[in-house]
C-alpha cells in the first residue's frame, strides 16, 4: 500500500472516530458552523457594524481560501470544452451504436489525460464549506428572542462578539433580514447563475444529457430566483458576490466559453417500430425492400402489379398484330 493510500486511510477512520464520538451534528458545528459564524460577526465589527460589507467579504475570503480547487475545477471544464468537437465527430459515427460510441469517448478521456469527474469533484469538496457560509449568514440575521438564544449558543467567549449582537441589518437599500422588496436581488441571483451555467457548459454528445443540460441552464437560475423571493436577502446578497466572483474567474481561465455559442440541436435518429428491432423485423423489411424493386422492373417494362391486367393487355397486343399483319 502506497504512502498516499495510507494517509487517505488513517484520516478516514479518524474521521469516522471522530464522528462516532461526538455525533455529526456537534462536529459540523465545531469544525465548520461556529468559525465561521464568529468571523463573520468579526468581520461586522471591523468594518464599523456593516453586516452587508461583512458578507460580500467573507465571501471573497471564502473564495481566496478555496481558490486551488475552483482552478482546478475550471481548468478541467476548459479541458472538457477542448474535446467536445472530437466527440461530436464520434457521435456522427457511432451515433447509433451506443456500445460503440461509449468505447470511444473513453478512449479519447484516456488518449487526452482528462477525467469526466474531474469537474465534479472539486466541486463537491466546497459544498460543505458553502453550506455551512450559508447556515452562518442565517443564524447571524436572527430577529427574533429565540434565534437570538439559539445563535448565543454558537458564539465564542470574546465579549465583542456578543456586543455587536444584534447586528446591523440595514445596507445600501436592502433589509437584510427580510426579502429584496424590490426585486432587484432576484433578477441579478437569476441572471448572474445563468450567465455562469452557460458559460461552464460542456457539450456532450449523449442527446439525452443535452436535453438534461439545457434543462438545467434555464430550471436551477429560475428556482434561486425564486428563493431570494422567500429568503433574507442578506442570503441572495451572499448568492449574488458568489457569482460574480465565479463568473470574473471563469472568465479568466476559460473566456466567455460556451457563453456566445448556441447549444447543437438534440441528435435525432430515425423513428423505428417495434417490428424493426427484431430479426423478424429485419427480413420483413427485407421483403418489402425486394418488393419494391420487383414493382420498378414492372414499371420499367410497362408492366403492373396486376397479373390478369397485363395477360388482357398481351392479348390486345397480339391481337393488333395479327390484324396489322393481314
Amino acid at each position: 500500500m502506497s504512502r498516499r493510500n495510507i494517509i487517505i486511510l488513517l484520516i478516514a477512520i479518524a474521521v469516522i472516530a471522530i464522528f462516532a464520538a461526538y455525533g455529526p451534528v456537534e462536529v459540523w458545528n465545531l469544525l465548520l458552523l461556529e468559525p465561521i459564524l464568529n468571523f463573520l460577526i468579526l468581520l461586522s465589527s471591523a468594518f464599523f457594524g456593516s453586516f452587508g460589507v461583512a458578507i460580500i467579504v467573507l465571501v471573497i475570503i471564502v473564495r481566496l481560501l478555496m481558490l486551488p480547487l475552483t482552478l482546478r475545477q475550471l481548468r478541467s471544464t476548459r479541458a472538457m470544452q477542448a474535446l467536445a468537437p472530437k466527440f461530436q465527430e464520434i457521435q456522427k459515427k457511432y451515433g447509433k451504436d451506443q456500445r460503440k460510441l461509449q468505447q470511444e469517448m473513453a478512449k479519447v478521456y484516456k488518449e487526452s489525460g482528462v477525467s469526466p469527474l474531474g469537474c465534479t469533484w472539486p466541486l463537491l469538496v466546497q459544498f460543505p464549506v458553502w453550506i455551512a457560509l450559508y447556515q452562518s449568514i442565517r443564524r447571524a440575521l436572527a430577529a427574533s428572542p429565540e434565534e437570538l438564544l439559539s445563535l448565543s449558543q454558537h458564539l465564542y467567549s470574546p465579549s465583542i462578539i456578543h456586543h455587536m449582537v444584534p447586528l446591523q441589518e440595514k445596507f445600501l437599500w436592502l433589509h437584510l433580514g427580510l426579502p429584496d422588496s424590490w426585486f432587484i436581488l432576484a433578477i441579478l441571483c437569476g441572471g448572474s447563475m445563468w450567465v455562469l451555467q452557460k458559460m461552464s457548459t460542456v457539450s456532450s454528445p449523449d442527446p439525452r444529457a443535452q436535453s438534461m443540460s439545457r434543462t438545467m441552464l434555464w430550471m436551477m437560475p429560475l428556482m434561486f430566483a425564486m428563493f431570494t423571493l422567500l429568503v433574507p436577502s442578506g442570503l441572495a446578497l451572499f448568492w449574488v458576490i458568489s457569482n460574480i466572483i465565479g463568473i470574473a474567474l471563469q472568465y479568466r481561465i476559460t473566456g466567455w466559453g460556451t457563453l456566445f455559442t448556441r447549444a447543437p440541436a438534440p441528435a435525432t435518429q430515425p423513428a423505428k417500430g417495434p417490428e424493426m428491432e427484431t430479426a423478424e423485423g429485419a427480413a420483413q423489411q427485407e421483403k418489402l425492400a425486394t418488393e419494391e424493386a420487383r414493382e420498378q422492373k414492372r414499371v420499367e417494362h410497362g408492366k403492373s402489379r396486376d397479373k390478369r391486367k397485363d395477360r388482357r393487355g398481351g392479348r390486345r397486343a397480339r391481337s393488333k398484330k395479327a390484324r396489322r399483319k393481314s
